[in-house]
C-alpha cells in the first residue's frame, strides 16, 4: 500500500521550531492497529489521519490523532497541520475546512498568512494539588486547577519559574493523571501568557507547543487578566506562539504552520 504523508511544524513561521506533526490523508479508515503502527513509525508527538466526509455531511473530513503510544481525544497542533494540508493541497478552493472528531466539530480557516482554528472552550476548577505533584514538578504551584481531559493547570508566579522547571517525568507519570500544564503571566512587553506541557502518561515527556491546552488557558487567563484577546507562548525548547480570542463557548486560536517534508508511506 502507498499513502501520501506530510510533516509540518505548527505554531511557528520557520522550520525546525514549533511542534511537528504528520498528516496522512486516507480514502477510508484503516484498522486501528495500522494507524497506531504508522504513528509509532513516525515517532512524532501526533500523527493526524483524515478521511473525506460524504456528500450529505455537514463537515469536510473526519479527523483522528495518534501519539506513538495511543489515540488521543483532542490535538490542536496536528489539527492546524491537517488544516494546512487540506487548504494548500487537497482542497485549495476552500477558505475553511470543517472537521468532525471525538471532541466535536472543529474548523481551520485561512487568516492572511496564518491559520485560525475554532475550538471548544474548556473551563477549569480549583482543586487540591494531587499528592506528590510539587515533588514531581520540582516546584510548588501557587494554585492548581483541573479541566478537560484530566489535565491539571499549575499556576506559577512568573515566566522564570516555569522556565526553570525540571520535572521528574517518571514521578509525574506515576501520579496517574493525563497531563500537567505549567503556566504563568508572560514577560512584560513580550506576551500575555507562557506555558509548558508535560504528558508522560501518553509517551510525551514535554510537548513542544500544544493547541488544545489553550482551550483551558484562554478562559483562565482571559478572566484573570480581563482580556478576551491574548498572545500566548509555549516556552519549550522548540517554542511556539499562539494568538487566542476567548468567546462564550469557543476559543479561536491563530498560528503559523510550515511544511517541512512530503513523501510516500509504503507498507
Amino acid at each position: 500500500m502507498k499513502l501520501d504523508i506530510y510533516q509540518l511544524d505548527s505554531f511557528t513561521h520557520k522550520p525546525f521550531a514549533g511542534n511537528p506533526a504528520a498528516v496522512c490523508p486516507l480514502d477510508d479508515w484503516l484498522e486501528d492497529a495500522v494507524l497506531q503502527a504508522i504513528a509509532l513509525e513516525n515517532n512524532l508527538s501526533e500523527t493526524a489521519f483524515i478521511v473525506p466526509g460524504g456528500a450529505g455531511d455537514d463537515f469536510d473530513y473526519h479527523l483522528r490523532w495518534f501519539t506513538p503510544a495511543v489515540e488521543v481525544e483532542f490535538c490542536g497542533h496536528a489539527t492546524l497541520a491537517a488544516g494546512k494540508v487540506v487548504l494548500d493541497h487537497l482542497r485549495p478552493e476552500l477558505d475553511k475546512v470543517r472537521f468532525t472528531a471525538r471532541v466535536g466539530p472543529l474548523a481551520v480557516s485561512r487568516d492572511g498568512d496564518r491559520y485560525l482554528m475554532d475550538f471548544p472552550r474548556q473551563d477549569s476548577q480549583v482543586v487540591d494539588a494531587p499528592a506528590g505533584l510539587a515533588e514531581a514538578l520540582g516546584a510548588t504551584p501557587d494554585e492548581v486547577l483541573e479541566g478537560g481531559e484530566g489535565n491539571y493547570l499549575c499556576i506559577f508566579a512568573d515566566a522564570d519559574a516555569v522556565r526553570a522547571l525540571a520535572p521528574d517525568f517518571g514521578a509525574l507519570k506515576a501520579l496517574g493523571y493525563y497531563g500537567f500544564i505549567a503556566t504563568a503571566p508572560g514577560d512584560e512587553g513580550d506576551c500575555d501568557v507562557v506555558s509548558r506541557y508535560f504528558v508522560p502518561a501518553y509517551g510525551i515527556d514535554e510537548d513542544p507547543v500544544t493547541g488544545s491546552i489553550h482551550c483551558m488557558l484562554a478562559p483562565y487567563w482571559g478572566t484573570r487578566l480581563g482580556k478576551s484577546d491574548l498572545h500566548a507562548r509555549q516556552i519549550s525548547a522548540r517554542g511556539g506562539d499562539l494568538w487566542l480570542t476567548l468567546q462564550d463557548q469557543r476559543v479561536l486560536i491563530t498560528g503559523d504552520c510550515v511544511e517541512v517534508m512530503r513523501g510516500t508511506l509504503r507498507f
